[in-house]
């Protein structure tokens, strides 16, 4: 290391601008903080993106958690998936000890025991936060195929169908319905649709139906369907904080593609939605993704690359994206490159690929007087080597640094006020009750019953039946009926009646 001095001054004039900023922690040097050195992140700079890396338990959840409420307190929603419900507390204040003080003191913070508003939410309503779901149409092709872990061919397969299905007005709400399309497209009427477009093969049907059935057996159909989630409730503010919209994921070992894929869709949804806005002094929205290495395992090079395009582009909308993982190895280098800060807690060399990953880590950072290789492997539990984007878009110096102490809670929040804040939350009216509606698999059960009485019919020398009105129709009548005036009714009017435009990843939305 260089002189002490010569890092002491070397981070004050690094980390020495002006503005708002969001507060990591002190400059640590040889083990004592020194609080004139303040390791921050320029709050206009939060959406050049980052990550948070460092192995399990070495701090990385305390870290997003002591993010989040200084984004809050700045006004910046934020959302974050909390897979083992350690996040929770955010929305308590926090329990003084004389052992937190002390430490607190030694950074130069004044600790204040504060809860900061915040809406939870469960995937499928697999969980105690409010059901947040999404429609097979809006998910798309390509993240459904990374889902069901489909090949390159059925993967281009699955998007022939979506093509056919958005085409002919079927929209896809569920499971059921896609099955619907796919069993369709294999029938002698089907085939003939699909003649101009190239045609499905039974083979490559046969594995997708397969790949959807076994999908639905592991309780997949919870997580597709209507209300489909509006991400813009991610963007709330309350008395001037934003809000943290937190996801449980319950069960993440079962069902890893799904989750992480889920978080992709939320995002490539924000990106079709937001208007461009440029460089802005405090990004709209903060999007921590936890657990990132499961959204970049087995992917394909076109899914690779869509992931990339979406965190290059999403910056210009306002949101900052951060990867929270256990290396920097886990996250390709399309989009490591595009990482502006980083906090990067202890890393072990117990193995030779530990040693490996050491040294990929240590050569993604800037030039620095520390020796990294022996500085990652000696970082106590709170501490994390740090380098950021300056407000002139330049890297920071690295810094050995002691981060701060969350305000809030720093354990799962009570069940009874977790529960107490789901009730109460206005997300959980407009998202409890399921809505099925009119839709692919209806529409295509209409019309093999009509065919089958036209044909019973013509066998009897009987003159065809007048063409029934749908049951499935005078279903859709009853259902407006009922939601007309209601929370149900604003996602018809999101979805009914408009062209499907598809964009990053296939995902889409109903448009004007």
């Amino acid at each position: 290391m260089a002189e002490t001095l010569d890092v002491v001054e070397t981070v004050k004039q690094g980390y020495a601008f002006g503005g708002p900023a969001v507060e990591l922690g002190a400059l640590l040097v040889d083990g004592t903080p020194n609080t004139e050195a303040a390791v921050r992140i320029p709050l206009a700079m939060v959406n050049r993106h980052g990550l948070v890396a460092g192995a399990t338990g070495t701090g990385k959840t305390k870290t997003l958690q002591l993010m989040a409420e200084q984004l809050s307190s700045a006004g910046v929603a934020v959302f974050a998936a909390d897979i083992k419900g350690d996040l929770s507390g955010i929305s308590q204040p926090g329990e003084e000890s004389e052992k937190l003080l002390a430490r607190t003191k030694t950074i130069g913070q004044e600790w204040t025991a504060a809860g900061f508003p915040t809406e939870f939410y469960a995937l499928g309503g697999q969980g105690t936060g409010v059901p947040i779901r999404a429609t097979i149409t809006s998910f798309g092709p390509v993240l459904l195929s990374k889902v069901l872990g489909l090949n390159d061919v059925q993967e281009s397969s699955l998007g022939l169908i979506f093509h056919y299905a958005d085409k002919q007005g079927l929209t896809l709400l569920d499971l059921k319905d896609l099955r619907a399309v796919i069993q369709h497209l294999t029938s002698d009427e089907g085939k003939a649709d699909l003649k101009d477009l190239g045609g499905l093969s039974a083979a490559t049907a046969g594995v997708i139906l397969r790949a959807l059935i076994g999908f639905a057996d592991q309780g997949a159909d919870a997580f597709f369907g209507e209300p489909e989630f509006d991400t813009a409730d991610v963007l709330q503010q309350r008395d001037g904080k934003g809000v943290i919209s937190l996801l449980e994921l319950p069960n993440l070992q079962d069902r890893p593609a799904l989750f992480s894929t889920f978080l992709m869709w939320l995002l490539a949804d924000l990106y079709h939605d937001l208007p461009e806005v440029g460089d802005v002094d405090k990004p709209k929205l903060v999007f921590f993704f936890d657990e990132a290495h499961l959204l970049f395992a087995d992917a394909s090079k076109a899914f690779l690359d869509s992931i990339a395009q979406t965190v290059r582009l999403i910056r210009s909308k306002g949101v900052g994206v951060f990867f929270v993982t256990q290396t920097p190895k886990d996250v390709p280098d399309d989009v490591l490159a595009q990482l502006g800060s980083r906090v990067q807690h202890q890393l072990r060399a117990h193995t030779p690929n530990d040693a490996k990953a050491l040294k990929a880590t240590v050569s993604t950072f800037p030039n620095s007087s520390y020796d990294l290789g022996e500085v990652l492997t000696q970082l106590g539990i709170g501490e994390a080597i740090v380098t950021v984007m300056n407000e002139k878009g330049a890297p920071t110096p690295v810094a050995w640094t002691r981060l701060r102490a969350p305000q809030s809670l720093m354990a799962p929040a009570p069940a009874e006020a977790l529960a107490a804040a789901v009730a109460g939350s206005p997300n959980n009216a407009k998202y409890t009750e399921v809505v099925d509606r009119e839709s692919a698999y209806e529409k295509l059960a209409a019309k093999v019953q009509a065919g089958a009485e036209q044909a019973e019919a013509e066998a009897q020398g009987q003159p065809a039946p007048a063409e029934p009105r749908p049951q499935a129709e005078k279903k859709e009548k009853s259902m407006v009926e009922q939601v007309v005036g209601s929370s149900a009714f604003k996602q018809f009017a999101r979805s009914a009646g408009r062209e499907i435009v598809r964009g990053l990843f296939g995902a889409a939305r109903r448009r004007r």
